[in-house]
C-alpha cells in the first residue's frame, strides 16, 4: 500500500473513530435525559427497570446504591413534585444535567446530577443542589430550562 493511501486510511480511521465517540457521547446525553424524564417527570418508577444498573452505585451520602434501594426511596415522590431539565452536558461515558426539582422539600432545589453510562444503563450518579433564589447578586437566575 502506498504511502499516501495509508496516509488516507489512518486519518478516514481517526475521523471515524472521532464521530463514532461523539455520536455515543450524545446517545448518552439523550438516553439519559430519556430515563429521568420518565422517572422524575412522569413518575414513572419502572424507569428503574430499563435505564438503571440493578447494581447501580449512589454517590449522595443520603442513600445506599442498587437501583432497587433508588426505587423503594422514589416510590413516594410527592405528587406535586415537578423536574425541569436545563443544561445537559456529555463526557463519553458521564453525562451531567442541571436541573430544578419543584416540591421536594419546601423551596425548589437547583442540582447538578452527574451520571456515568455503563453497557446501555445508569451505572453511577454523583449530585450537588442547593435551594434556589430568585434574587441573586448578579441578577442572573440560578436556572434557565433547557431550550
Amino acid at each position: 500500500m502506498s504511502l499516501l493511501r495509508t496516509g488516507a486510511l489512518a486519518l478516514a480511521l481517526t475521523f471515524s473513530s472521532l464521530a463514532g465517540t461523539a455520536m455515543a457521547q450524545e446517545s448518552n446525553k439523550d438516553f439519559v435525559v430519556k430515563a429521568v424524564t420518565e422517572l422524575f417527570s412522569e413518575k414513572d418508577l419502572t424507569a428503574i427497570d430499563r435505564y438503571w444498573a440493578d447494581s447501580y452505585m449512589q454517590r449522595n451520602p443520603g442513600l445506599a446504591s442498587t437501583s432497587a434501594v433508588l426505587k423503594e426511596a422514589l416510590k413516594d415522590m410527592p405528587a406535586n413534585m415537578t423536574y425541569e431539565i436545563g443544561m445537559v452536558i456529555a463526557d463519553g461515558d458521564l453525562v451531567a444535567i442541571h436541573g430544578r426539582y419543584t416540591g421536594w422539600g419546601p423551596t425548589p432545589l437547583i442540582v447538578v446530577d452527574i451520571y456515568r453510562v455503563e453497557n446501555g444503563k445508569i451505572a453511577e450518579h454523583w449530585d450537588v443542589g442547593q435551594d434556589e433564589v430568585l434574587e441573586t447578586a448578579s441578577g442572573l437566575p440560578m436556572f434557565e430550562p433547557m431550550k
